[in-house]
């Protein structure tokens, strides 16, 4: 595989780390002003847009825009499964599991091609 095809998979997951903390990590911060909850938000979210930018051109010399927003959408919710499991303690479900699979089945028709 050429660097082409690997390098915005490794970039939007560390790209979505930072989203997913940008976007859910101040949940634990629950007695802190809103106001600077979304100002620390934005200044995290900076460094999520300097790795998905790149993920993206990069990406889209070797994967369409719909195999990247779909590959962009599995790490996601990955990392955010895990992220709410460890950082949140919250648990998944059965229902989440099953949510989960049918947006990987989504994901294998897009990769797929025409049928």
């Amino acid at each position: 595989m050429s660097y082409a095809a690997i390098a915005p998979i490794f970039l939007l997951i560390a790209s979505n780390i930072f989203m997913t903390f940008a976007w859910y990590g101040h949940l634990k911060f629950e007695n802190k002003p809103l106001l600077l909850i979304i100002i620390v938000s934005w200044g995290i979210a900076f460094f999520e847009y300097c790795l998905a930018v790149p993920a993206n051109r990069i990406g889209h010399q070797v994967y369409s825009a719909a195999e990247l927003k779909t590959m962009q959408e599995v790490i996601t919710l990955t990392i955010f499964a895990i992220f709410s499991v460890t950082y949140l303690g919250e648990n998944l479900t059965i229902n989440h599991a099953v949510g989960f699979g049918l947006i990987c089945a989504g994901a294998f028709f897009v990769f797929k091609g025409p049928l």
